[in-house]
């Protein structure tokens, strides 16, 4: 068995759930021991080895399984709970942006982009009708197969099973969790890999409804990626407290701020926040605190007009932040001006040289 560890999954990601006691019952995304979790044989990314995405973006679907009963859950509508401001549904399909065609297998609902919709036959039949339902509209040779309750889903991750699968011959690529637990439905496949199994099933038991999906993934050749915090999963209410409260936390919340603000607003642009902190932070200290929004929605008008990508933003806040900068030292220079002339630094003051020189002596014309 060959595994890898997901780029970050002991520095950023472990950094999210550090100290955090588990949901009753369950470990924590990202407490999980090394040691245990790899075999002396597994084989880890390091920064001088190659990474995923570090090629060009693999064309492949997605596929996402959201037709679930969520018993645990007392029956609710799982995908449609919010984590972050968000539906657990639309996080995934935040992830999985970059897929060519992307399936929902679940009865239609509103979603923060667009995508077709599948429904396994008979309802309710299984993680494996819903399989061959989805991947009967698709036409890729790779899918990213997801279940639609993975709140710290990202698109690196996704990249990253891609890429992996790739650049190697097994039929998959799947993450494990916290306990080292294959996750099947956070994986990417060969679908012809897929439809082969799926077939050999139906021809062995008549039908696909009600056979787990350990049946499929146990014929296949698979690589496996150690991703505790991707993986982790919201089946209980103690898993979505445990999400809410993460998401909360002080190093993450901007940016899960800032995902759901472009979600909400249907926006795909890549914000760099860093630039818009500090200009609103030039803004507040060298105008007055309000200027620091008005700013900023100024500079998102302007970048919009200037055709709105990346680096319409960034000429539009330089700009801004300039302007915040020429404000602030007019002010320091008109109030070193208005001091009166004896208050003045000696240096300043226009006599200064003369009461220097000796009597009767000339200024140096120099």
């Amino acid at each position: 068995m060959t595994e890898y560890e997901l780029p970050g999954a002991s520095g950023a990601a472990g950094d999210r759930t550090r100290d955090r006691a588990p949901a009753p019952g369950r470990a924590a995304p990202a407490a999980y021991d090394e040691s245990a979790a790899h075999s002396p044989s597994s084989t880890r990314f390091s920064p001088s080895s190659p990474r995923p995405g570090s090629a060009a973006p693999l064309v492949h679907d997605a596929l996402v399984l959201a037709g679930g009963g969520a018993r645990r859950l007392g029956g609710a509508d799982k995908p449609g709970v919010r984590v972050g401001g968000r539906a657990l549904l639309d996080r995934v399909l935040a992830a999985c942006s970059g897929a060519r065609t992307t399936v929902v297998v679940a009865d239609p609902r509103p979603t923060s982009r667009p995508v077709s919709w599948a429904r396994e036959e008979p309802p309710g039949g299984g993680p494996l009708a819903a399989l061959d339902a989805g991947l009967r509209l698709s036409t890729a040779e790779y899918a990213v197969l997801l279940s639609a309750d993975l709140p710290f889903l990202d698109a690196v991750t996704v990249d990253a099973l891609l890429t992996t699968l790739r650049t190697s011959t097994a039929d998959g690529v799947l993450l494990t969790d916290a306990d080292g637990r294959d996750q099947p439905l956070v994986a990417a496949y060969r679908t012809a890999a897929l439809r082969r199994e799926l077939a050999a099933l139906t021809e062995r038991h008549g039908a696909l409804a009600g056979l787990p999906l350990r049946r499929l993934t146990g014929s296949l050749g698979l690589i496996r990626i150690h991703g505790p915090e991707a993986s982790f999963d919201c089946d209980t209410w103690d898993d979505i407290a445990t999400a809410r409260a993460r998401i909360r936390e002080h190093g993450h919340v901007l940016d899960e701020w800032i995902s759901a603000v472009k979600d909400e607003l249907g926006l795909e642009l890549d914000v760099d926040t860093d630039v818009l902190l500090d200009l609103a932070r030039d803004a507040a200290h060298g105008v007055a605190r309000p200027a620091a929004p008005l700013t900023t929605f100024l500079v998102g008008y302007a970048a919009a007009r200037a055709g709105g990508d990346r680096e319409a933003v960034a000429e539009a806040a330089r700009k801004a932040a300039a302007l915040a900068v020429r404000w602030a030292d007019e002010d320091t220079t008109d109030a070193a001006s208005a001091q009166p002339a004896d208050k003045r630094p000696a240096d300043d003051r226009p006599d200064a040289a003369a009461a220097d020189a000796a009597p009767g002596a000339r200024p140096n014309a120099e």
